[in-house]
């Protein structure tokens, strides 16, 4: 009895290796036959798919480590997201600058216009009014 639910595991664990390796493998790196097809293997023949995939399947000879699939950094280590994030803020902050400079200078010629039109029509009056 011990033996057999030991057995199981054993199938088990081997089943879920080979089809995980297979799953986090890149496709073009597999060997023998695509990497569909070596999913396929490894689900109708569990244990005769698991040992085909470690013998003849898998990547071998790579210097660095399988590439997984790419996974989405954090934006504060992304330096792309940092170098557009401060030109972001240099030209929002020149941006506000310049609506304040505009909203500045529009105030100041109301001002001058207000005070030009008071000071002609005291002057265009001549008594008239």
């Amino acid at each position: 009895m011990l033996f057999r639910v030991a057995l199981a595991v054993a199938v088990l664990v081997i089943f879920v290796y080979g089809l995980v390796d297979v799953i986090r493998t890149e496709g073009r790196l597999t060997r023998g036959i695509s990497k569909p097809a070596w999913i396929i293997v490894q689900i109708v023949l569990p244990i005769l798919g698991a040992v085909l995939w470690l013998l003849i399947g898998r990547p071998r000879g790579t210097a660095q480590p399988r590439p997984s699939y790419p996974h989405p950094t954090a934006p504060d280590d992304d330096p792309d997201f940092l170098r557009n994030l401060e030109a972001r803020r240099r030209n929002q902050a020149e941006a506000e600058r310049l609506k304040k400079r505009r909203d500045d200078l529009e105030a100041k010629a109301k001002e001058e216009n207000g005070k030009g039109r008071r000071g002609t029509d005291e002057h265009d009056t001549d008594g008239l009014k």
